[in-house]
């Protein structure tokens, strides 16, 4: 039997794992992730930088304005935790399916907001959808696809994520300038929620079945030359706490990785809700504004084409702290120009940072949870990064309440990066079974 062949265990016949041979699947689920990337993309540009003249949130109210990123980092985070337990009772395709329905209403509460409690209520029901549906785009993917294709499989997944990220933020601040805010935002809310679950109950596939063969498949396997440095310090059938301790500190490599991925959404949060204000700020138009933004969008979702290759031939140790330390670099340089072209290339410098670590974190995570609980443990993982959101975007508002400066900002969102990374490089390691296989004597 080949490495990329599991049996179903339902005698309907092996299940054939590999993005070539569940071409169909694979990029369904780059469609799903995509329109995951336009949903969130509409609260990317018009919504912070309009949050003054549209939504009444008044000038200077810096941690008022943070809120819906704070809403939507802890939402999200705990619904990410959720998703991967109950997708492994369930099924990804109606957690897939449970997550555009909670997106239904979102543009609805943005055209009727009659102040900025709507949009945060609005944003806690796109945190529900994120964390249900990018979760199971990246956890479908997994499961159809070979071990040496993970670093492939989630920087397509991320690419085509944050490239719909960023395509969102430019479309909505032309379509916002051509149709006003709030008639704009629904109408492209509303076609990409309705395209979004019919694709999903029309061509979708539940991909619980690959996992589960995978799972009993490795069971029953000799040992291989390669095998992953899964933790010992965890029963074969965890308990949803174990997973979460053991991800959380008492394996201090997935510890390394998950406080990795809570600080590097300080920079998303950052280009969320102060970069847009930032360069308003400066006298930068709504369609500028998402051209400045894209630039860090489409950085890091065009580098996730090779990032995540590359560390299937490299590994994602180092692809990993570099991310951390490149993408703090690109926000602090904002802060010490100006201009379109400097605020650009600084995004994307800290676009590309982000392009060399998301994909690798996730992937080093995949690499050492073995399959019968690894929805669980990237569940956990992606349940730090996005309270990262919360955490990063509270930091954000006290800070800038406190330096009455949003440029203190950036340097706080910078040093962060650069002693998570240091974290990172002192307490990880390389996680690819082939590169630093387990030690089998």
């Amino acid at each position: 039997m080949s490495e990329g062949e599991v049996f179903s265990g339902d005698n309907v016949g092996p299940l054939t794992r590999g993005i070539r041979e569940n071409l169909t699947q694979f990029v369904h689920q780059l469609l799903q992730v995509m329109l995951v990337g336009f949903a969130l993309g509409i609260m990317r540009t018009v919504v912070p930088a309009l949050a003054e003249a549209e939504f009444g949130v008044a000038r200077g109210s810096f941690i008022l304005l943070t809120a819906f990123v704070v809403a939507f980092g802890m939402v999200k985070g705990v619904l990410n935790f959720v998703a991967g337990r109950l997708s492994e009772r369930i099924g990804r395709k109606r957690v897939l399916l449970l997550g555009w329905i909670a997106a239904l209403p979102v543009p609805f509460m943005i055209y009727f907001a009659p102040d900025w409690n709507w949009i945060v209520a609005a944003t806690v029901l796109l945190g529900i959808n994120q964390g249900l549906a990018w979760s199971m785009t990246q956890t479908s993917k997994l499961d159809i696809t070979r071990a040496d294709q993970r670093g492939l499989t989630i920087g397509l997944n991320e690419f085509a994520g944050y490239v719909g990220v960023a395509v969102a933020g430019i479309v909505t601040g032309y379509a916002a300038t051509a149709l006003g805010a709030r008639l704009g935002l629904l109408i492209f809310g509303l076609a990409v929620v309705i395209t979004a679950l019919v694709l999903t109950l029309v061509w979708v596939r539940d991909t619980l079945p690959w996992a589960k063969a995978e799972a009993a498949t490795h069971a029953n396997a000799k040992t291989s030359a390669y095998r992953p440095r899964y933790p010992r310090n965890i029963s074969d059938s965890p308990t949803t706490w174990e997973v979460f301790t053991l991800m959380s500190w008492r394996d201090r490599r997935m510890a390394a990785i998950s406080q990795a991925g809570m600080v590097e959404k300080f920079v998303d949060a950052l280009v969320w809700v102060i970069f847009p204000v930032f360069l308003f700020q400066k006298g930068m138009d709504l369609a500028s504004i998402g051209w400045i933004v894209g630039a860090y969008g489409f950085a890091w979702g065009g580098s996730q084409l090779f990032t995540g290759r590359l560390s299937d031939h490299v590994g994602r140790h180092w692809p990993n702290v570099l991310g951390m330390w490149i993408s703090g670099l690109g926000v602090a340089m904002v802060v010490i120009g100006s201009g379109v072209w400097w605020w650009a290339a600084s995004a994307a410098i800290a676009g590309f940072g982000m392009a060399l670590l998301y994909p690798n974190l996730s992937a080093a995570v995949a690499d050492i949870a073995p399959p019968s609980w690894r929805g669980s443990a990237i569940g956990i993982y992606r349940f730090w990064r996005d309270l990262g959101y919360g955490i990063g975007a509270l930091g954000l508002g006290l800070v800038a309440h406190f330096s009455g400066a949003l440029e203190a900002t950036f340097w706080f969102v910078a040093l962060s990066m650069m002693v998570s990374g240091l974290v990172l490089w002192a307490f990880g390691e390389e996680t690819h079974p082939r590169i630093n296989p387990e030690d089998l004597a």
